[in-house]
């Protein structure tokens, strides 16, 4: 199957995906469970609506809610300072407030091997680790793990430091299925994590300071379709919360907006099969709009999954397969068609909201775009914004998406499923530890 040549020109010299991500990132703070989250799923419920789709709606559940205080980062010793206000330390989601006072002891990238090596110094301590993953480890190592493994070691608080420049500290959650952790836990700059490290060396002593709020409150997930009413359908997603510090254009205004841009495409199209847009809430807390939306369908039903996440950086495609060869096939037929270029992996990951269906044997595949920036780059912090965003590449990523999806549509696409015992058997060792550690892992049944 391939896009009608008017569809494709539509997509080319359209200015809706573009002008869809400005109304979102205008929001301004889009934190999950909190007033910006649901004026952002109301830009999207519109634009489902102005793309001609059918039955835009929202769906609102339950969540863990958190709300940000002040924090203040206060350096005794050897040479005093105090830092205070958003663009100096970050509160990390998830976590309690409190005060704590300690030595920092610096842990490196946060490895466990580099946790283990500083045990006998961490009891009573400030944690300090990087946001990198150095090159020689097998994964990628998540924010949440460095955080349990500082309060698994005694330690009173936690600091992560960013590695990427430009004075910008990062955020995430570290609770996630298991709120609130343990201990205060701030995100600070490369270059204050840089002197808090060298202060280390000689001994530095700090206050770490939080105030925030762990509270339940709403989500929402924005639901439309487009196709012919069949009782199968191709699920195609993305988040539509970000960061409270952040405008949220890579991460994931871009993939939300193109969502409603490959609907309305699509609804020129003669599909097969239908295909239902979601945008879920709650994706950096914990995914929790994906696992509604899991829990609440017919996983029989769904033929497979394209989830959209940081897909605006360029018009380069990267798809995580998760291990389901049959959809990342049809994304291999489709650039080369176009020829354009494409990065796979086929490592199964817990990370995204593709996740909540792949730990049920659902096919379905992580979409984003690679570029110099890649990592998580500007994302979780202040600089994620629309101009580090290039307007000409959204068109592109969206014809190559929706030639994808209406192949997936297509009677003659077979993407089979899995078994939940197959997919246990599938994930690696290290993400095992993880989903343990974060309250995670969904196979206690099979164990």
């Amino acid at each position: 199957m391939h896009l009608p040549d008017a569809v494709v020109g539509d997509a080319r010299t359209s200015g809706f995906a573009w002008d869809t991500l400005t109304d979102l990132v205008d929001v301004g703070n889009r934190m999950a469970g909190q007033e910006g989250e649901r004026n952002g799923a109301m830009v999207v419920r519109d634009a489902f609506a102005d793309a001609g789709l059918c039955d835009p709606h929202v769906e609102e559940f339950e969540i863990p809610g958190w709300w940000r205080g002040d924090s203040v980062l206060e350096i005794h010793e050897p040479s005093e300072r105090v830092h205070a206000g958003q663009q100096d330390v970050l509160a990390l989601p998830g976590c309690p407030a409190g005060e704590a006072t300690g030595t920092v002891v610096d842990v490196g990238d946060g490895t466990y091997e580099e946790f283990e090596a500083r045990a006998d110094d961490l009891d009573g301590a400030v944690a300090l680790a990087s946001s990198n993953t150095p090159e020689e480890a097998d994964r990628w190592i998540h924010r949440m793990e460095k955080y349990v493994n500082a309060a698994d070691h005694g330690a009173v608080a936690f600091l992560f430091r960013n590695h990427v420049e430009g004075s910008v500290p990062p955020t995430g959650e570290v609770g996630y299925h298991q709120r609130p952790g343990p201990i205060p836990a701030l995100g600070v700059s490369r270059e204050v994590g840089a002197r808090l490290a060298r202060y280390a060396e000689e001994g530095c002593e700090v206050t770490v300071s939080v105030d925030c709020r762990n509270e339940p409150t709403s989500s929402r997930n924005v639901v439309a379709d487009v196709g012919p009413d069949t009782e199968e359908a191709v699920l195609l997603t993305a988040h539509v919360d970000a960061h409270d510090i952040s405008d949220g254009a890579n991460d994931n205004g871009a993939g939300s907006a193109l969502v409603a841009e490959v609907g309305r495409l699509l609804a020129d199209v003669d599909l097969d099969t239908r295909v239902r847009c979601i945008t879920f809430g709650s994706e950096e807390i914990g995914l929790w709009g994906a696992y509604h939306a899991a829990e609440t369908l017919d996983l029989d039903s769904v033929k497979c999954v394209v989830n959209l996440d940081g897909a605006g950086s360029s018009r380069s495609l990267r798809v995580g397969s998760n291990g389901f060869d049959s959809v990342e096939s049809v994304f291999a037929d489709v650039t080369d068609d176009l020829n354009a270029p494409l990065v796979t992996d086929d490592t199964v990951s817990p990370h995204g909201d593709q996740w909540a269906f792949v730990q049920e044997g659902v096919p379905a595949v992580m979409t984003s775009t690679v570029s110099e920036s890649s990592g998580r780059g500007w994302g979780h912090t202040h600089a994620d914004t629309l101009d580090k965003l290039d307007p000409r590449d959204l068109p592109d990523v969206a014809v190559l998406v929706a030639e994808a999806v209406a192949r997936l549509a297509s009677d003659d696409a077979e993407t089979p499923h899995r078994t939940r015992s197959e997919m246990a058997e599938a994930i690696d060792d290290g993400y095992v530890q993880e989903l343990k550690m974060g309250g995670r892992w969904p196979y206690d049944d099979l164990d």
